[in-house]
């Protein structure tokens, strides 16, 4: 009977594969925010990175489905799949509403965001191979780092915000620009949200 039970699942190298996408795609939105000129050709680069965590996701949730032993409790391995694929979403949905907004040109709060995301998705990625080890000591600084990132995520989009309706005379243009800082505010959360299902993880196994 026991013979049935798998020995080795690979959940944990598709959490590291989704990590390393959703860099890829933090790096994509790093450069779309310094410069609009490619912003269409970009934005769909980002959509196939889109599609491509989907896939990932996919992968994970047919594994979890079909898996008798899992090395993680279930709920936090639907979790933490959701909360990476989530990153990834917002953050293609905003260059999406970039495009259709027909924005020209970037602004320095949109790269001061750019540039949090994408030291977020660093740190996702230094704390993902550790995750299977399960020592909270190792994922303990990351976790701390990805969450005072977020905070800086808020000022950011708090400043550009009020910026927005000090500067801005066209109504339209402040909604424009609002929705956009809030879809990458929301993907900074996101990523907190995964400093914090790690952390939970490895405290159920301390």
């Amino acid at each position: 009977m026991f013979s049935l039970i798998p020995k080795e699942v690979k959940f944990f190298d598709m959490f590291v594969r989704s990590a390393e996408n959703l860099l890829r795609g933090a790096k994509l939105l790093r450069e779309i925010s310094n410069d609009f000129s490619t912003l269409a050709e970009d934005a769909a680069k980002l959509e196939r990175l889109e599609h491509d965590s989907d896939q990932i996701t996919h992968e994970i949730m047919e594994k979890l489905n079909t898996t008798f032993v899992t090395p993680l409790d279930r709920e936090d391995i639907h979790e933490l799949t959701a909360a990476l694929d989530d990153v990834m979403d917002f953050i293609e949905a905003a260059t999406e509403r970039m495009v259709l907004y027909k924005l020209k040109a970037p602004t320095p709060e949109i790269k001061d965001m750019a540039e949090v995301i994408l030291k977020q998705a660093e740190e996702i990625n230094l704390v993902m191979p550790k995750l299977k080890q399960l020592k909270h000591a190792q994922v303990m600084e990351h976790c701390i780092e990805i969450n005072r990132l977020e905070n800086e995520g808020d000022r950011i989009q708090r400043e550009a915000v009020a910026k927005l309706f000090d500067e801005k005379a066209d109504a339209l243009e402040v909604i424009k620009w609002r929705d956009i800082y809030e879809y990458l505010e929301t993907a900074t959360d996101k990523c907190e949200d995964i400093a914090v299902i790690i952390e939970g993880i490895v405290l159920k196994h301390a």
